[in-house]
């Protein structure tokens, strides 16, 4: 048996998003629907909502990103030996969106690939990037790649829901090495039973949503997500001899599930509560908690819909939502609710948003809730590498284009979203259907769906790539690839017939982590 040490800094490599094309601008959307002036802008927080046509579903979005991230990053599929989709968008009850996309590894001869779908709301893409880190970190590790995908189409029936659909794709690649590194044991999760958002009808794309309950539980998990997380990274600490009271000054960047931008706002203050609750002696006079004595004795189980509350903590957090997320929400400010990729959307413009030395040896906390529920606060840890051709130098320079790209999308009508919504809402489930939106309307490169025949099969072809437009530059060939390489030394391939032994690990440390 050869012993060998844990992969090091496991985490996200390489990261790819997609969204649609075209989109609805919120504030014609609001006069369209009759409603006040800023209802959409300014209460959600939203400016524009992407969405897609008949010409896309679940699987041609998962396939326009996996192939995007493979391509712009030089990756061979034989390189990938992991593919976990998180979904919620399902278009067939038994077949997986994972399957679809071996088709892109057909040409390799790879399929040697593990991992399937996993659904939950929007937390499926989350419990596929734990499973592709638990993966890479266990015994089943061959050396390979893990690729994690999440992508949904969210949309609504006509009404006041309907402002916070949207649409896309997130790829991840995940492996050692990484610029984006798990910080090992500090996850805080919570699950718990209830009817928040749901889709019990079969042949509809729209849910059913109790919008008070949905908040109270999103509130709720935060707060018991940020307790479990808090109280494993202060065991970490006294294990190393620190005494140090953990608070969201701890975190360099912290990034939500945003269902709506304004949700986001009210999170982050209600962090801060949780810290002010928490403090032995909060100073009251002069800091962060000035002015916020009234509130001491609040019980939080009795705040989630209290105004005053909620104001005084929004505005004593103002100047950290500015400095650690307000930069989170470009695409869900600008794309709209993508559901499993959207706190990953928000990751996206972190990076799209800063220099490699501003990210360099940040702690960055990730919120993620799917409803249901399911809940998870956890963080990365970036690496401290931001010189020129570095592993988070090239990562930064994927995303550089975010900007560009949103605007280069194609502004539609209110009017002629509502009748493609309708024409969704009318074909989407049907056989022997040709969908009807233009091909031409896709950015480049993008896959769509071309028939769906009389027994529910789904055909798909790509648009090529324009000769017109510039090559796309290729990304992380890279550093963190070379670092894989090496490790194909130090964890050979189970093909190979090394076996790797279980690590030495310190139990103690283990049973605080479950």
């Amino acid at each position: 048996i050869c012993l060998g040490p844990w992969p090091k800094d496991v985490g996200v490599i390489a990261l790819e998003l997609y969204f649609p094309s075209q989109y609805v601008d919120q504030a014609e959307l609001e006069q369209f629907d009759g409603v006040s002036a800023g209802k959409y802008t300014i209460g959600l927080g939203q400016d524009r909502m992407g969405f897609c046509s008949d010409r896309e579903d679940i699987n041609s979005l998962c396939l326009t990103v996996v192939q995007r991230l493979m391509d712009r990053n030089g990756l061979s599929y034989d390189s990938i030996g992991r593919l976990e989709v998180g979904t919620e968008t399902i278009i067939d009850k038994s077949k997986s969106v994972k399957t679809v996309l071996m088709q892109l590894f057909e040409d390799s001869g790879n399929t040697d690939v593990e991992g399937i779908d996993t659904t939950n709301a929007c937390y499926g893409g989350t419990a596929a990037l734990f499973n592709a880190v638990n993966w890479v970190e266990s015994s089943s590790w061959d050396g390979r790649y893990a690729l994690v995908v999440a992508g949904d189409i969210a949309v609504y029936a006509t009404g006041s829901a309907r402002p916070t659909g949207g649409a896309g794709a997130v790829a991840m690649l995940v492996g050692p090495n990484a610029p984006f590194a798990f910080e090992r044991g500090l996850r805080g999760t919570h699950m718990q039973h209830a009817y928040d958002f749901y889709k019990p009808d079969m042949v509809s794309e729209y849910p059913v949503v109790d919008g008070k309950l949905s908040i109270e539980c999103y509130l709720s998990a935060l707060d018991r997500c940020y307790s479990v997380y808090r109280n494993k990274i202060h065991a970490q600490w006294q294990r190393e001899g620190s005494e140090k009271h953990f608070s969201l000054e701890d975190f360099g960047f912290l990034v939500f599930h945003s269902p709506y931008c304004k949700l986001v706002q009210k999170s982050l203050a209600r962090l801060m509560l949780n810290d002010f609750l928490n403090h032995p002696s909060p100073n009251t006079e002069t800091g962060p908690f000035v002015g916020l004595d009234a509130f001491r004795d609040v019980k939080p189980e009795e705040t989630y819909f209290d105004r005053d509350v909620e104001k005084a903590f929004m505005k004593a957090s103002a100047e950290l939502f500015e400095k650690k997320t307000k930069s989170s929400l470009l695409i869900s400010n600008q794309n709209g609710n993508m559901y499993t990729p959207s706190v990953y959307g928000c990751l996206a413009s972190i990076i799209a948003e800063h220099t490699p030395s501003e990210l360099a040896g940040q702690r960055v906390g990730v919120f993620s809730y799917g409803s249901g529920f399911a809940a998870t606060l956890y963080s990365l840890r970036i690496t401290q590498d931001h010189t020129p051709g570095s592993s988070l130098d090239k990562l930064v320079s994927s995303l550089s284009d975010l900007r560009l790209r949103l605007d280069s999308r194609t502004k539609v009508s209110p009017a002629v979203f509502s009748e493609r919504m309708k024409l969704r809402e009318e074909t989407h489930h049907l056989a022997s259907y040709i969908p009807q939106g233009s091909v031409e309307d896709l950015f480049p490169g993008t896959w769509y769906l071309t028939r769906v025949d009389d027994k529910h099969r789904r055909e798909y072809a790509r648009r090529p790539l324009d000769d017109d437009l510039p090559a796309e530059p290729e990304h992380i060939r890279s550093s963190a690839a070379a670092e894989v390489q090496k490790n194909f030394h130090d964890f050979p391939l189970l093909s190979m017939l090394i076996t790797r032994g279980p690590p030495i690990i310190d139990l103690s440390i283990a049973d605080a982590d479950m």
